[in-house]
């Protein structure tokens, strides 16, 4: 049997989640100055274009997160969109993996981030992810493809086979520490 992976999660930063996406929520200072606002009442800035693929239409999902098993045992990985994750009410730990070549997980890849509320990242197509929380209940907003969503519902509720999802068991133990 192999050696368990143990992942300790690292504060979100934008050089850190670079391989597997983009942090959101970076501030006014990171934005180009021709897609920035800002006075005495308000700032707002371009953040990120957010990419679903060929044909894909943006859809908001609200999530709440509330596992918190430290113990990572399938990874999920969206095949033809990004998908950003916002925390809304408390900080959720999400673990990641780049793909390999024949396209399952890369465990040499694997990282876990903590992502503070109000902060967020979003991940590329292929990225593989799990989320957990350190305790209670977490809302998210979260941006994916309207046609993944009922794929993937799809899959979980009838187990019909999923075309623009992947859910993949890990062949090796990895536990994250909450």
């Amino acid at each position: 049997m192999s050696t368990p992976i143990t992942l300790t999660p690292q504060p979100l930063s934008p050089e850190a989640f670079a391989p597997y996406g983009w942090m959101l929520g970076k501030g006014l200072a990171t934005a180009p100055t021709t897609a920035a606002f800002s006075n005495a009442a308000t700032d707002f800035w371009h953040e990120h274009a957010f990419d679903t693929g060929p044909s894909g239409q943006t859809e908001v999902l609200w999530v709440n997160y509330r596992i918190q098993d430290p113990n990572i045992t399938t990874l999920e990985n969206h095949l033809l969109t990004q998908q950003a994750l916002i925390p809304l009410t408390g900080e959720v730990i999400h673990i990641v993996a780049q793909s390999q070549a024949e396209g399952g997980p890369d465990l040499s890849t694997l990282q876990a981030f903590r992502i503070p509320q109000g902060q967020g990242v979003c991940m590329r197509p292929g990225c593989w992810h799990s989320s957990r929380v350190a305790g209670g209940e977490v809302a998210c907003l979260m941006l994916t493809r309207i046609s993944t969503t009922v794929d993937l519902v799809a899959h979980l509720n009838e187990g019909k086979p999923a075309t623009e999802s992947e859910l993949r068991p890990l062949g090796q133990s990895v536990v994250v520490t909450l």
